[in-house]
């Protein structure tokens, strides 16, 4: 019998976001190998397919807490640990939980990137002198390199997973219907762009629907700034925009992308080499991409012909590319 797969995810609440769309995607591919989820204690998040076990585990204030103990639990138990979003966090917990030498092949992280600096550095070489045999897997080169150099031997770039959609559930849009802006209301991620995007719009009187799904980081928690662009972008008072929150199910959030245009204005440093879940959602669902030059999402883009690609983060050159 094939060894079941820890799959831990603390942060997957719901049907949007990476977080689902990644462990969705792992579902899809696992043709009925045994899977077991560790999400969100409260997670309204369907999994129905063969060999797939969902444990609503993690609550989120303690969430690391007990990270630690399942880690403890389940390396001295059969199967293999795959951590579907890894960070810092992770490494240090499992070698704490494992009190010794984690044996080969039995945990898998997934770095979806990683914010570089000396310190940290010398934090996963460290690491990587005690547990040699963690396998580090990453969607882009320069992800994968930064652990290679600190000594983690079993690295490896694998795409991020995505899973198109059915000839049934896409159909090519015949025309336009509005921009959208899905995923976290985050700096990073150029919601003050987006929200500058709609004050001009009212300004100029203009009658071009838009959908914003403005979801928190994570737990609804808005980081500095967010709240102020939200209270900017009620008092635009544009008619033809439209909220959505981060409690959409899968076929409507799915459904935001059919007939737009996705907007990422994302910034340039942080996305240099940094995968979005976002693009990947977009282009399955045939919705062309307006996204900005340097960017990881700018080379998909422009290799796949599925968008424009701007040189400026401003709201004047979005609305001149859409």
């Amino acid at each position: 019998m094939d060894q079941v797969i820890h799959v831990i995810e603390p942060t997957l609440e719901g049907e949007t976001g990476h977080c689902y769309s990644f462990v969705a995607s792992l579902c899809a591919a696992a043709q009925g190998h045994p899977l077991r989820l560790w999400i969100g204690k409260s997670a309204h998040a369907r999994f129905t397919r063969a060999g797939v076990v969902v444990e609503n585990h993690f609550f989120r204030t303690i969430r690391r807490l007990q990270a630690f103990f399942l880690y403890q639990r389940l390396l001295r138990e059969e199967g293999r640990i795959f951590v579907a979003t890894a960070g810092r966090t992770d490494l240090f917990l499992l070698n704490l939980a494992a009190g010794g030498h984690i044996p080969p092949g039995k945990v898998y992280l997934f770095f979806h990137w990683f914010r570089d600096s000396n310190r940290k550095r010398k934090y996963l070489t460290r690491i990587a002198r005690r547990q040699q045999n963690l396998v580090i897997l990453g969607p882009t080169q320069s992800v994968v390199d930064i652990f290679r150099a600190c000594g983690f031997e079993n690295t490896m770039v694998v795409p991020y997973p995505i899973t198109p959609l059915a000839g049934a559930e896409f159909a090519p849009a015949v025309s336009f219907g509005h921009l959208l802006f899905a995923g976290a209301a985050r700096k990073d991620k150029g919601f003050g762009t987006v929200v500058d995007l709609v004050e001009l719009l009212a300004r100029r009187g203009e009658s071009i629907p838009i959908k914003i799904q403005s979801s928190a980081k994570h737990y609804g928690k808005y980081e500095p700034g967010i709240r102020e662009d939200l209270d900017r972008l009620a008092k635009a008072n544009y008619p033809y925009l439209e909220m959505f929150s981060d409690t959409l199910t899968e076929s409507a959030y799915r459904a935001l992308f059919f007939r737009g245009i996705c907007m990422q204005p994302y910034d340039i440093q942080e996305f240099a080499d940094r995968v979005s879940g976002v693009t990947l959602d977009a282009l399955s669902a045939g919705c062309p991409v307006v996204t900005v030059r340097g960017t990881w999402m700018a080379r998909v883009v422009e290799n796949s012909a599925a968008g424009v690609v701007i040189d400026e983060v401003r709201a004047e050159s979005f609305l001149t590319a859409v």
